[in-house]
């Protein structure tokens, strides 16, 4: 017996074909030689043993291009060959009879990697042709067999395709930070001298309008004496006949007291000039909001001088939550969605807040996305700086083909589930998937439906067998295709 090994569709269709020309002959006179020519009929039984032992080829399972009647040792790899069947062996139990068809799908005739839901044209300008469920070939293979005691050994575990929501959740570290919009600054619009301090601790709280310090400054006290002036000039221009005197003394009352509030004397000091009419030599200057002393610079006996911030107050009823995330993915981020946080000192306790912010910039040394979060802080629970565990989930889609992340193999340019078919049968399938959601979800957009059981453990071992089989199938199909010319090249060789 010839062993083939094939180089090449020319080369194996040559030595093939001769080699089965020259069997068919052979086999076919000896049966008339010894049998035939007497009986003048086959044997059923010797006709089935043929048949049955023509559907045996063995092959490499590391060379699928070496084929050969009987049993032997692969010549490259010295490996034991093992039997195949063909396709109408394996399908022989095959329902038969009209059967309606469903189409699962429609690919490009020339391009095999290309497959849309529904018809249309492909790239190339060409029809899109259907793939139906019951056909033995799909877009990733033919449908192959396994012995059930294969399967048990082999460990193969399914999962069912279903239809549910699709849920995107990002998990990163947050920074707690004040919020800008509740920072109050306290600044000096004068040049003094602190006398006495109030609030005299960085983080120590404070209400609106308490003091936070005494501040001796000659600038106010000159504005003290003017208005005192103005108001004790008032009675007796009053009494004047030019009523434009009388005018012009009211109006510089109202600039002295004006002049007061600009440099932020309390109200409560301006009226209590106005009643005893002596200058004070001190301002006492109060907190403008209710929260903690972020920062302090004052000092007594400091001189300060226009411009100086003395106090940081901040309100942290609210604050803001610093994350950063990567660009794929800004797609899964919004403005208003809802945001989980943990904090380690208290991990028991969940605060929620939302997005408020986007920044429309990336930082190019981390490649990040800087992203803000509010959350309301009543107790003082969250302090700034510190870091926290912050969860955003969002809902992609409320209604999806899901698959569990195990039911695909990936490699990296197509992706293949394998579809149990029943009775051992499992067919691939080139699917395309979108966003992996929570718990390992996979959408799929193309390739399976809700209801479809697929392989979840053991895929490469069917991989395998299916890429061996299709091999196998693409180099036997010349020489089913162009007998007559195999039987010629066998003739010439002969």
């Amino acid at each position: 017996m010839r062993k083939v090994i094939i180089s090449g569709f020319g080369g194996w269709v040559r030595v093939l074909g001769t080699m089965l020309v020259v069997l068919a002959m052979g086999v076919a006179g000896g049966s008339w030689y010894f049998g035939g020519h007497e009986t003048g009929a086959s044997s059923p039984q010797a006709d089935a043993t043929a048949s049955a032992g023509d559907d045996v080829w063995y092959t490499c399972g590391m060379h699928p291009q070496v084929l050969q009647r009987e049993p032997g040792i692969c010549p490259i790899c010295n490996m034991k060959l093992t039997p195949m069947k063909q396709d109408g062996a394996e399908d022989a139990d095959e329902p038969t009879g009209p059967q309606e068809r469903k189409v699962l799908y429609w690919r490009a005739p020339m391009d095999p990697s290309y497959v849309s839901d529904r018809p249309g044209k492909s790239p190339m300008g060409m029809d899109l042709v259907p793939v139906y469920s019951d056909e033995g070939q799909t877009v990733g293979g033919s449908v192959i067999r396994i012995d059930p005691v294969t399967i048990q050994n082999m460990g193969i575990r399914t999962a069912r395709v279903r239809r549910g929501p699709l849920v995107k959740t990002i998990r990163t570290v947050g920074r707690i930070d004040y919020d800008e919009q509740k920072l109050v600054f306290v600044d000096t619009k004068f040049e003094g001298w602190i006398e006495k301090l109030y609030v005299d601790e960085t983080g120590q709280p404070v209400r609106k309008g308490e003091p936070l310090f005494d501040v001796y400054s000659p600038d106010i006290y000159s504005a003290q004496v003017e208005y005192i002036s103005a108001i004790r000039k008032l009675p007796t221009l009053e009494r004047s006949t030019f009523p434009d005197a009388v005018e012009d003394a009211r109006r510089m009352v109202d600039a002295a007291r004006l002049k007061l509030e600009y440099f932020d004397v309390p109200s409560q000091q301006i009226e209590r000039l106005k009643d005893v009419l002596t200058p004070e030599k001190t301002v006492q200057i109060h907190s403008p909001a209710d929260g903690i002393v972020a920062d302090k610079m004052a000092l007594e006996g400091m001189r300060i001088m226009p411009g100086m911030r003395l106090y940081t107050v901040a309100d942290l009823s609210r604050v803001w939550v610093y994350v950063d995330i990567y660009e794929y993915q800004l797609p899964w981020v919004h403005v208003g969605q809802a945001a989980t946080m943990t904090l380690p000192y208290i991990p028991d306790k969940v605060f929620r807040g939302e997005v408020t912010y986007i920044y429309p910039y990336l930082q190019k040394q981390t490649r990040v996305i800087k992203v803000r979060l509010e959350f309301p802080n009543p107790t003082l629970e969250l302090k700034p700086d510190m870091y926290a565990n912050v969860v955003l989930e969002g809902l992609l889609k409320d209604d999806a083909v899901l698959v569990p992340r195990e039911g695909f193999i990936d490699s990296g340019m197509r992706k293949v589930a394998f579809v149990d078919r029943g009775k051992g049968k499992y067919q691939p399938r080139d699917i395309q998937v979108g966003v992996e959601g929570e718990g390992g979800a996979v959408e799929v957009l193309v390739g399976l439906e809700p209801g479809d059981v697929v392989v979840t453990s053991g895929q490469f071992l069917l991989d395998s067998e299916s890429k061996l089989k299709e091999a196998v199938a693409k180099m036997m199909e010349p020489t089913k295709a162009t007998p007559r010319a195999d039987a010629a090249d066998a003739a010439s060789l002969t």
